[in-house]
C-alpha cells in the first residue's frame, strides 16, 4: 500500500458526525478567541522551499514536506506534480474545506464532494517569447460535484457563499501585494 493510500484510509475513518463536530467546534472556537482578541484572526503562513535535481523543489511546510517538480518538457524530472499543478490544488482542497465549513453552518448536507479545477496558461511569457500575455493562467474554470439531500437551490447557494469566503479563490481573483528580495 502507498503512503498517500494509508493517509486516506486514515481520514476516511472520520465520520460525518464526527467532521460535524469538529467543523461546529472550530467555528465556536474561532468565534470565541476572535471576540476576546480581534488580533487571533491574524495569522502569518511561511513556507519553505529549496532547488533539488535539476528544477524540484523540496517544500516545508511546519511539519509537512513535500516535492514540486515540472515535466520533462519543462526541464523537470516529473518526480511531482508542477507548481502550478499545486495552485490548483490548492484551490480545490481550499473549496473542500470551505463547502463543508459551510454545509454545516447553513445546515446543509454534503455527501459526496468532488472540484475539478482546470487552468490555461500560455508559455511563451515564461520562456521569454512574447512579453505581453500573462506569464500564470489566463482563465481558470472550477466545477463542483456534491451529492447529497438538499436542493439543487441550496447547493448553488452554498457554492456562492463558498466563493466569496474561500481564501485560496481569493488569491486567485484579486491582485495580493507580494514583494520579493534577496536575502
Amino acid at each position: 500500500m502507498t503512503l498517500i493510500q494509508e493517509q486516506i484510509e486514515i481520514i476516511a475513518d472520520v465520520t460525518s458526525e464526527e467532521r460535524a463536530a469538529r467543523l461546529s467546534e472550530a467555528g465556536r472556537a474561532w468565534n470565541e478567541r476572535i471576540a476576546a482578541e480581534p488580533r487571533t484572526a491574524e495569522l502569518t503562513y511561511t513556507v519553505t522551499g529549496r532547488g533539488i535535481g535539476a528544477v524540484a523543489t523540496e517544500i516545508r511546510a511546519g511539519k509537512h514536506r513535500f516535492l514540486v517538480d515540472e515535466p520533462a518538457g519543462l526541464a523537470g524530472d516529473d518526480i511531482a506534480a508542477s507548481p502550478v499543478e499545486y495552485a490548483l490544488g490548492a484551490l480545490v482542497s481550499c473549496q473542500v474545506v470551505v463547502f463543508r465549513l459551510y454545509a454545516q453552518a447553513l445546515g446543509l448536507t454534503i455527501e459526496e464532494i468532488e472540484i475539478t479545477a482546470e487552468g490555461d496558461l500560455d508559455v511563451r511569457k515564461l520562456f521569454g517569447i512574447d512579453e505581453s500575455g500573462r506569464a500564470g493562467f489566463h482563465d481558470v474554470r472550477v466545477t463542483v460535484d456534491i451529492s447529497g439531500p438538499d436542493s439543487d437551490e441550496q447547493y448553488e447557494n452554498l457554492r456562492q457563499v463558498v466563493d466569496a469566503h474561500c481564501p485560496v479563490l481569493d488569491l486567485f481573483a484579486n491582485p495580493v501585494p507580494t514583494s520579493g528580495a534577496l536575502a
